[in-house]
């Protein structure tokens, strides 16, 4: 099978690389983003038709948390949907039978039943803060449900919770919540600060997946003849914010105190997904959470010395 990775530089898209560099009888279409803008739907189109690969993975994506959304609405709406509609349309032009396309656990409303079901989609309003992002990943994900749909082509998506592991983005306002804790209390280590503000009130909770683990549950449903239109990665446990931040901390060696700002925004109250449908299917996630913490802070640490951190 020749694969072509969307997006392999990324996190996702890096773990995906490392976990398909492991299966036999799989050959990888890798190009960066300088050579290939996904905005663009006529250098789409030219790549794949020239390489003509088995099977696409989408993991291309134009990501950040609650600031950086809030920040750049319309870039995360148009980069996202671009990327989503010019890949999708393109693999179809070119005769690609198999695409996954990673969607986000905030396509789902923000007051959903938890834990969130696939089938609660578009059931009421999404989370303001992300609302962008979600958009984008909807249309996505519908694109691909309508092609399957309309021409037969096996188009289907997964929708992860929050991710996390080695080659995160560690900006301290523009990345997710989990890379940002790590620098923050390493940092303030480092200094020997006595205390880390923390935004919100700390009760919101949320459940957190090893990137790795993702990667070996996209080549699982990969594998699957029939796979569900869309299907939740998760854990299925969560922890709140509060928790995360104890967890991060101990981790790191940081012992001063956490300064909650009760001012700030605590974003969705609740985000667990409902992984049963993927559980019956026969996968599992494999890494605790604070296990996953201690590889990834290690790596932050290996990125930081080696200078390809990205902050």
């Amino acid at each position: 099978m020749k694969l072509y990775i969307a997006g392999h530089q990324g996190m996702v898209g890096s773990a995906l690389v490392r976990r398909f560099q492991r299966e036999a009888g799989v050959s990888l279409l890798l190009r960066p983003f300088n050579e290939v803008d996904l905005t663009r739907q006529a250098a789409v189109e030219a790549l794949l038709a020239a390489e003509k690969p088995d099977a696409v993975i989408i993991a291309a994506a134009r990501v950040g948390g609650i600031h950086a959304n809030s920040t750049y609405p319309a870039e995360f709406l148009y980069d996202n949907l671009a990327i989503a509609a010019n890949t999708l349309h393109a693999a179809y032009r070119q005769g690609v039978k198999r695409v996954l396309f990673l969607g986000s656990s905030c396509v789902y409303p923000r007051l959903a039943p938890q834990p969130i079901p696939e089938d609660c989609l578009l059931s009421s309003a999404l989370e303001p803060t992300n609302e962008p992002y979600a958009i984008a990943k909807i249309a996505g994900l519908k694109l691909c449900q309508y092609y399957r749909r309309q021409y037969g082509v096996t188009f289907h998506s997964v929708m992860p919770t929050n991710l996390y592991g080695p080659g995160d983005n560690y900006h301290l306002e523009d990345s997710h919540v989990l890379p940002a804790l790590i620098r923050k209390f390493h940092e303030a280590r480092e200094a020997g600060r006595l205390e880390v503000a923390a935004w919100g009130t700390g009760a919101p909770r949320r459940e957190f997946l090893h990137v790795d683990d993702a990667a070996d549950a996209c080549a699982f449903l990969l594998r699957l003849a029939d796979p569900p239109d869309w299907i939740n990665i998760g854990t299925g446990t969560d922890v709140t914010i509060k928790e995360l931040y104890k967890m991060v901390a101990a981790v790191v060696g940081f012992q001063g105190r956490i300064v909650w700002d009760a001012s700030k925004p605590d974003g969705t109250p609740r985000k667990l997904l409902d992984v049963s449908k993927l559980t019956t299917l026969g996968w599992k996630a494999k890494t605790s959470l604070r296990e996953g913490i201690e590889k990834t802070y290690a790596s932050y640490l290996a990125e930081k010395a080696a200078g390809t951190l990205r902050a």
